[in-house]
């Protein structure tokens, strides 16, 4: 489960890096929850097409994360807003992430 949500939050940062087909697959697995069977033949492609393809995007997701690191300093960034005792500048800090 936690890759699952990981992945999910890799790819609102770094979806729109992926081809659209590619964010087509993955919203049908990680979104729609359809099986690689569902989905391969919703577009007419082979099972191990989907299952590669789902492996190739992940691994982009993650190659994304590790060079931009975009999700762990918002992460970072969500820890120190939580230290902040002003509730008023908490929603500021927040509403800029």
């Amino acid at each position: 489960m936690e890759k699952f949500v990981y992945l999910n939050n890799l790819f609102d940062i770094y979806g729109d890096l992926l081809t659209e087909k590619q964010q087509e697959y993955f919203k049908e697995y990680y979104f729609n929850n359809l099986s690689y069977g569902e989905i391969s033949e919703k577009y007419q492609v082979s099972r191990n097409a989907i299952f590669h393809q789902l492996r190739i995007i992940e691994n982009k997701l993650f190659f994304y994360e590790e060079k931009l690191k975009i999700y762990s300093k918002k992460q970072s960034i969500n820890d120190i807003i939580n230290l902040v005792d002003n509730e008023k500048v908490k929603r500021v800090l927040k509403d800029l992430l």
